[in-house]
């Protein structure tokens, strides 16, 4: 910080003064006292008297001369006292202002201190993003180096790619003339062809009048059908009535095979006979109400669980045979119990299309499962 401090002098100007007015003063004072004893003394000596007298009256007046000169120097020092009075009251002012305007100076030049702190601090880091800026364009300018070098290889390869163009344009130009050959050719075939077509034609309407007249044949039994279906499902439901082992599912009735069979078996138990009988009686009635001209069956397929066969088993090999063994003892009983055995369709799928995809108990119990459909053969 710039500091500027002005040293005080004293002003030994208006002291001098004093002293030499109050000299001046006292010179007076003594000449006039020596003049008055000088004059007492020459008048009472009648010798020298007149010449004394004569003598006394010029010192007189060049005294009084004296007297008027110094009175008028006193005036003067006087005028001079004052003005210097006044000269040094404007100095004093002038140095009151002058320390108002060092004071005013000192907060600026502090203000601008700190001002230029800042544009210093402002300067190191506008410095330091202007070497951040070059760094960055030095990478910038190697990428673009890179990306030059890139597109000079890019180039070449351009030239080679437009070189095989050109080759498999000309590979193409020649395949076009042999396919417009070709086309030729097929052309002619065609032509053939379409005049075989025209003599078949006759053909194709009698065979397109047989097909459609069979079928609709077979949309009016499938609609005859549909409507047993209906009709044998409505049976199975109220003849069961509000047992939870037998579960319809879209077309086909699901028999959980736990009350069939017993773990791993393939023989019926007891209450696996009874509902059985029951699902049997529905059977045989619906037998006398389907016309004999309606060729229709009653699918059995057995599921089993995912539960790998135990090795050793004699009865069956895997969960295939497990679960036709199933279906044909299901079949077998329902024509025990008075359905007409070629109306029943044993099949085993074994693991392979299971209800329900989880690991647990219950998932593995529902995969287990008899299931009864009514079709057309």
């Amino acid at each position: 910080m710039l500091n500027i401090r002005f040293r005080e002098k004293t002003n030994s100007w208006p002291g001098f003064v004093d002293l030499f007015s109050n000299l001046v003063i006292i010179l007076i004072f003594l000449l006039i006292v020596f003049v008055f004893l000088w004059t007492t003394t020459s008048v009472f000596n009648k010798s020298t008297g007149a010449k004394t007298v004569a003598e006394l009256k010029k010192t007189n007046e060049e005294q009084a001369m004296t007297i008027a000169q110094m009175t008028a120097d006193e005036q003067e020092a006087k005028r001079l006292l004052l003005m210097a009075r006044t000269e040094l009251e404007n100095l004093e002012n002038d140095k009151a202002e002058l320390t108002n305007e060092i004071t005013a100076l000192d907060g600026e030049l502090q203000e601008i201190d700190m001002s230029i702190e800042g544009l210093i601090a402002a300067y190191e880091s506008r410095v330091l993003e202007l070497q951040s800026a070059g760094q960055e364009m030095q990478a910038t300018v190697a990428e673009l180096s890179a990306q030059l070098n890139q597109m000079t290889v890019d180039k070449e390869k351009t030239a080679e790619l437009e070189q095989e163009r050109r080759m498999l344009q000309e590979q193409m130009d020649a395949q076009r003339a042999s396919l417009t050959e070709q086309l030729a050719s097929l052309q002619a075939a065609l032509d053939a062809a379409q005049a075989k077509a025209d003599a078949q034609e006759i053909q194709y309407v009698e065979m397109s009048n047989r097909l459609n007249k069979a079928l609709a044949d077979k949309v009016a039994e499938l609609n005859s059908m549909s409507q047993y279906q209906s009709d044998f499902y409505k049976s199975i439901k109220t003849a069961l009535g509000d047992r939870t082992t037998i579960q319809p599912d879209g077309d086909r009735f699901i028999v959980s095979s736990d009350i069939l069979f017993a773990r791993g078996a393939y023989n019926l138990t007891e209450e696996g006979k009874n509902q059985l009988r029951l699902i049997a009686n529905v059977i045989k009635d619906l037998e006398s109400k389907i016309p004999s001209d309606v060729n229709w069956i009653i699918r059995v397929d057995g599921h089993t669980d995912r539960t790998p066969v135990i090795p050793g088993t004699r009865a069956y090999r895997n969960n295939t045979e497990l679960s036709l063994r199933r279906a044909t003892a299901v079949a077998d009983e329902l024509a025990r119990a008075g359905v007409s055995k070629r109306r029943l369709v044993p099949s085993g799928f074994g693991e392979m299309h299971p209800v329900e995809l989880g690991s647990d108990a219950n998932s593995m119990q529902k995969n287990r499962r008899i299931e009864l459909q009514l079709t057309n053969r």
